[in-house]
C-alpha cells in the first residue's frame, strides 16, 4: 500500500495543462482550507479592530518572510542545488550548510531587530490606531516574527523536497498552514485571546517545515549549522536572486503601504481590504499561478537550448488558457460577489453591512485579476529568458502607480462628492459608512492593469509577438464572458423568488445556480466560436492528469 501510494506521488508529468491542472487541483484544497480560516475569522470577530489588528500585526513578518526567503526560492536555490548534486552529495551538502548558515542567521537578526523595534514600527506604520490598538499589534507581530524563520528554512528544505521528487509532501505544506490557524482560532483564541490567533499563524509555519523534515533526513542533507561562511559561493546565489527579491517586495511594500492608509479610513477598513483580498486570490492561485509554474521549467529548457520558436509557442499556449479560464473568472467574481462573501464569510459577527462592502471590494479586485494572471506569466518567461531587471523595473512601476493612484484617489473621494457618489452608486453601497476604504483595492487594480499593458509590450519588443491564436482567444473569451455576465445576472433575479435568501443555503444555491447558468451559456456561445481551448482541455481530462508529477509552489509567491 504504501509502495503504491509513493508511486502514485512520482508519477511523471504528461504535458503543461496536466500539470497546471494538478497545481489547480492543490492549490483550490488550499483555498478552500482558507476559506474556512477566513469564515472562521470573520464569524468571530466581523470587519471591525480585532480583524484589523491581526492583519497589520501581519504585515512585517510578511515582508521579513519575502525579503529573507525569497533569497533562498525554489527558482533560485534548485538549479545551484542540482548541479552540486551531479558532482556529488558532498557537494549538495556544503552548498546547503553555506546558505542555511547565511539566511538563518540573517533572518534571525532581521527579526530579532524588528521585534525590539516593533512599538516603533507599530505606530509608524498604522498612525491611525489607538494607544490599545497599537499595544496589541506589537504583541501580536512579535510572536508572528517567528513565522518568517520556520517558513524561511521551510522553503530552504523545499529545494532538497523538490530535488528529491518528493513533491506531494510540499504539495501539502500549505494546507497544514492553514490548519494551524485554524487551530489557533478554534482552541488557541479562547485561552488565549488574541495572542493565541498569533500563535496559531506560528503553528502553521512550524507544520509547513515539520512535514519536510522527514524527507530530508532521509536523503542526507539536512542542512548544518556553520559560522564560517562561503561568500563567494553567497555571493553567486545573492546576484541571482536580488532582483527577484526587490520586485516581490515591492509587492509586499505595496501592500503594507495600502494597509498604512487602510489604519487612516476607518475601523474595519484592513479587516474589508485583507478578507477581500484573499477572495480574489482564489482565481489567481488556480489559474495564474498553476499555468505560469506549469510552464516554467519547459519555458527555462527551451530558452536554454536556444529554441526560441517552440519557446515562443509554449508561451502562448499558457497564455491562451490564462485569457479562456481568467475573464470568466473575472466576469463571475463581479456579478456574483455578494453571493461570494455571503457564502464564504457570511456567518457570526459578519453582519449584512460588512457582507455588502466586502463585496464591493471584491469586485474592484476582481477587475485586475486577468492582468495580475498575465503578470505572472510575463514574470516566469522573463525569468525563464534570464532577463531578471525588467520584471524588477515593471514591479517598481505598478507600485508607484498604485500608491499614487491611492493617495490621488483618497483625495478626490474626501473633496469631489461626484467621484464618491459614482464609486458608491455603482456598487451599491451608498447608504453605508466606511466606503472611503475602497480606494484601496481600486488603486491596487489600476497599479496592475498598468503593469500588465507594460509587460505586454516589452514582450513584443523582446521577444516577438503571440501567435495569432492569442488574440483570438482573447475576443472569443470576453464575449463568451459577457454572456456569461448577462446570463448569471438574469438567473440571479430569477431565483431571487425561488430561494430563502435570509440563509446561507439559499444565498449558496441561488448564486451556485446563476453561475452555472452563465457558465453554460458561456461555453455554448464558446462552442459555437469554434473555440479550440475547450477542445484542448477535452483532450487532457481524457489523460490520466492524476498522474502528472506535482511540481509544488514556490511559498514566497503564494497566497496562502
Amino acid at each position: 500500500m504504501v509502495r503504491a501510494i509513493l508511486r502514485f506521488i512520482e508519477q511523471e508529468i504528461g504535458g503543461l495543462h496536466e500539470a497546471a491542472y494538478l497545481l489547480g487541483f492543490f492549490a483550490l484544497l488550499s483555498q478552500l482550507l482558507g476559506f474556512l480560516r477566513d469564515r472562521l475569522l470573520a464569524s468571530y470577530f466581523g470587519a471591525g479592530a480585532a480583524l484589523d489588528i491581526y492583519y497589520a500585526a501581519f504585515r512585517v513578518p510578511d515582508l521579513i518572510f519575502i525579503w529573507s526567503a525569497s533569497m533562498v526560492s525554489l527558482s533560485v536555490l534548485i538549479p545551484f542545488l542540482s548541479r552540486r548534486r551531479e558532482e556529488s552529495k558532498e557537494a549538495a551538502r556544503i552548498f546547503l550548510d553555506s546558505v542555511f548558515s547565511a539566511f538563518f542567521l540573517f533572518v534571525l537578526l532581521i527579526s530579532a531587530l524588528a521585534c525590539y523595534f516593533a512599538p516603533a514600527l507599530a505606530e509608524l506604520l498604522f498612525p491611525g490606531f489607538s494607544e490599545s490598538m497599537l499595544t496589541t499589534t506589537v504583541s501580536l507581530m512579535r510572536i508572528m516574527l517567528l513565522q518568517p524563520i520556520a517558513l524561511g528554512i521551510s522553503n530552504l528544505f523545499a529545494s532538497v523536497t523538490q530535488l528529491e521528487r518528493r513533491f506531494f509532501v510540499y504539495a501539502v505544506s500549505p494546507i497544514l498552514y492553514n490548519l494551524g490557524i485554524i487551530i489557533g482560532v478554534f482552541f488557541l483564541y479562547p485561552l488565549l485571546g488574541l495572542q493565541g490567533l498569533a500563535l496559531g499563524v506560528v503553528l502553521g509555519a512550524l507544520l509547513h517545515l515539520c512535514i519536510q523534515i522527514p524527507v530530508i533526513l532521509r536523503t542526507g542533507l539536512l542542512p548544518r549549522l556553520k559560522l564560517t561562511l562561503d561568500f563567494r559561493l553567497l555571493k553567486e546565489v545573492l546576484l541571482v536572486s536580488l532582483p527577484r527579491t526587490l520586485a516581490l517586495s515591492l509587492q509586499n511594500i505595496t501592500i503594507l503601504i495600502l494597509t498604512t492608509l487602510g489604519s487612516l479610513l476607518g475601523v474595519g477598513s484592513i479587516a474589508i481590504f485583507n478578507l477581500s483580498w484573499n477572495l480574489q486570490s482564489v482565481p489567481l492561485s488556480i489559474v495564474g499561478a498553476s499555468y505560469s509554474l506549469a510552464a516554467f521549467p519547459t519555458l527555462a529548457g527551451l530558452w536554454t537550448k536556444g529554441e526560441r520558436a517552440t519557446f515562443i509557442k509554449t508561451l502562448s499556449t499558457a497564455m491562451r488558457h490564462i485569457l479562456f479560464w481568467s475573464m470568466p473568472a473575472l466576469v463571475l467574481f463581479v456579478v456574483l460577489r455578494a453571493q461570494i462573501v455571503r457564502t464564504v464569510l457570511g456567518s457570526g459577527a459578519f453582519d449584512w453591512g460588512d457582507t455588502r462592502l466586502t463585496a464591493a471590494a471584491l469586485a474592484l479586485f476582481a477587475l485586475s485579476v486577468v492582468a495580475q494572471s498575465i503578470t505572472l506569466l510575463f514574470t516566469r518567461a522573463y525569468y525563464a529568458a534570464g532577463k531578471t531587471k525588467t520584471p524588477l523595473f515593471v514591479a517598481l512601476g505598478g507600485a508607484l502607480i498604485t500608491i499614487c493612484a491611492a493617495l490621488l484617489l483618497s483625495k478626490l473621494f474626501n473633496e469631489e462628492p461626484i467621484v464618491r457618489y459614482f464609486l458608491e452608486s455603482l456598487l451599491r453601497v451608498s447608504d453605508l459608512s466606511g466606503t472611503k476604504m475602497l480606494v484601496l483595492p481600486l488603486s491596487y487594480s489600476v497599479g496592475t492593469v498598468l503593469s500588465a499593458c507594460a509587460f505586454w509590450i516589452l514582450y513584443t519588443r523582446h521577444f516577438q509577438k503571440f501567435e495569432g491564436a492569442v488574440s483570438e482567444t482573447l475576443w472569443q473569451s470576453f464575449a463568451a464572458s459577457i454572456i456569461m455576465g448577462a446570463t448569471s445576472y438574469a438567473c440571479l433575479n430569477l431565483f431571487d423568488t425561488i430561494f430563502n435568501l435570509q440563509t446561507t443555503l439559499g444565498i449558496f444555491l441561488q448564486g451556485l445556480l446563476a453561475g452555472l447558468g452563465g457558465v453554460i451559456a458561456g461555453a455554448v456561445i464558446l462552442y459555437l466560436l469554434g473555440n479550440r481551448e475547450i477542445r484542448e482541455i477535452w483532450r487532457t481530462f481524457h489523460h490520466k492528469i492524476w498522474r502528472a508529477k506535482f511540481i509544488g509552489p514556490d511559498p514566497t509567491e503564494t497566497t496562502f
